[in-house]
């Protein structure tokens, strides 16, 4: 069977895009950067480099979290690694791709950076995430949807969500919008936003138990060709909280966000 030029180019677009997407919406997620790109013969396909991360957090924290983190991007269309996501294909065609993962999610709560009765409460922490994802890639642009539950026992919180990606190419700029919406469950809610009858027993906060919940998301994320061997990326990516969320007595924004910017090298 004969597969057009234009065809798999848009594929393979779509695979980037989801590189960098899956990392921006991470919430920590994460650092956001190019999957490794190994049309030069003398390039290994593997991408190294750093981001520096600033997160926004809902939460009613005294300061936002700036992070500096290393990130790593390998694909040899078996096995791949992206940013903080690692993981492998089971199917990998024209049209779709289906991928099993691992990766961090969640939010990050220190109560040394809130006050008041917030300060009492107990550290909610990242989670690890074990998932799959299937992509189909069209003329359109890329419709995704991504499974994942958590594996630390810590939220044992299940996350699903949709997600529509575009490609614009403005110059040496190559340019990915995205928007979707991210259901959670119960137990992620009530981890990260609830407040038990222990935390209310020894604060003036009342008990919080929400449900389930579907939030809306935003991201932008842009790639900068410096030359064949260096990458500038530049990411941004926003949260809407469902009602259960901002309700919480732990949040005091709307809207939480992240902005990456990241360098990165091919070997």
């Amino acid at each position: 069977m004969k597969i057009s030029t234009s065809k798999l180019m848009n594929t393979a677009a779509i695979t980037l895009a989801l590189g960098v997407l899956t990392l921006a919406s991470t919430s920590a997620q994460a650092e956001s950067a190019p999957t490794v790109s190994t049309s030069d013969n003398d390039k290994l396909g593997l991408q190294l480099g750093v981001n520096l991360r600033w997160n926004n957090s809902a939460y009613d924290l005294d300061d936002n979290e700036v992070s500096v983190l290393p990130s790593m991007f390998y694909d040899d269309g078996k096995y791949y690694a992206r940013g903080s996501q690692l993981g492998t294909y089971l199917v990998n065609d024209r049209d779709n791709e289906v991928l099993a993962f691992v990766q961090p999610g969640g939010e990050n709560f220190d109560p040394d950076d809130a006050k008041g009765d917030l300060a009492q409460l107990d550290e909610r922490k990242w989670s690890g995430l074990i998932g799959a994802s299937y992509m189909r890639a069209t003329p359109i642009g890329g419709f995704r949807a991504q499974l994942s539950t958590d594996i630390t026992g810590r939220s044992e919180g299940t996350v699903a969500r949709l997600t529509y990606l575009a490609r614009l190419n403005p110059g040496k700029w190559t340019i990915y919008p995205s928007a979707g919406l991210e259901w959670v469950n119960s137990n992620y809610n009530e981890y990260y936003y609830g407040i038990s009858q222990k935390e209310a027993n020894k604060t003036s906060l009342d008990a919080y138990k929400p449900g389930s919940s579907i939030s809306p998301y935003l991201s932008v994320n842009g790639i900068y060709d410096i030359n064949k061997d260096w990458d500038l990326f530049l990411g941004q990516s926003v949260k809407f909280l469902a009602d259960e969320q901002r309700d919480s007595p732990m949040v005091d924004e709307k809207v939480s966000y992240t902005t990456t910017l990241g360098l990165m090298y091919q070997f």
